[in-house]
């Protein structure tokens, strides 16, 4: 290999390095704009009387399969009662 197209791959090869970086790093401005506009979202609930903290355990739920939910549920409750609560 020459010198030449050595120094040649080594541009490509950090050119789209570079590319990626950029990216991921505009990608990075994007994702922190949006944790941003969920703050401000719970900020308001929050200033309407809402309970974040359910909120959240809610949204997390939504995400979750009812099946698993249910089993969980179930379980939860046997615990409980096997203390007495």
């Amino acid at each position: 290999m020459s010198d030449s197209s050595t120094d040649t791959s080594y541009r490509v090869t950090a050119d789209e390095l570079r590319q990626f970086i950029e990216r991921i790093e505009r990608l990075d401005a994007e994702k922190k704009d949006i944790a941003d506009q969920q703050k401000e979202v719970m900020a308001e609930a929050k200033g309407r009387g809402y309970d974040t903290k359910v909120i959240r355990k809610v949204i997390a739920l939504r995400k979750r399969d009812q099946n698993d939910i249910a089993e969980e549920e179930a379980v939860l409750e046997m615990y409980k009662e096997a203390l007495g609560m």
